[in-house]
């Protein structure tokens, strides 16, 4: 049994992202050479070439478009590293400018994704489990709760 969640993400941001919020995103992307100024800081999105796991390959890329801002990610995760992930989506869902769904998170030894939609408006998202009609209690499941 493995316990490894397939994170992707494509959604745009806004063409007026100020700067020190491009610098954190360029940093989860691993495009910054520059430190955390928390020790126990890493990039969550940095991973990149064949999957350990998931099949496919990890990316991670934020470009400049007609739209604003374009961040597509796929990414291998641990659910040690959940509580980040959750504030890293909760902070990009409050900037995107992509109504609706913005990624999926996956249980390797699951079919189907749990779908994560954001809402512009509130600056808000939430996790969606496909099998079911209702969000979920956590945008990022909490595994031992």
């Amino acid at each position: 049994m493995s316990d490894l969640y397939e994170l992707q993400l494509t959604l745009d941001m806004p063409d007026s992202l100020p700067a020190p919020d491009l610098a954190l995103l360029r940093w989860h992307l691993g495009e910054s050479g520059e430190e955390s100024q928390k020790s126990d800081a890493y990039p969550l999105l940095s991973s990149r070439g064949p999957a350990e796991r998931i099949g496919g390959t990890l990316v991670g890329d934020l470009a400049r478009g007609a739209r604003g801002w374009a961040l597509t990610v796929r990414q291998e995760l641990h659910p040690d590293e959940f509580d980040r992930l959750r504030e890293l989506v909760e902070w990009i869902a409050a900037r995107t400018s992509t109504f609706g769904t913005i990624g999926y998170l996956r249980f390797l030894e699951d079919y189907l994704p749990d779908v994560l939609i954001a809402d512009p408006a509130t600056g808000t998202a939430q996790r969606l489990p496909l099998t079911s009609r209702s969000a979920a209690e956590d945008l990022i499941p909490d595994p031992w709760g």
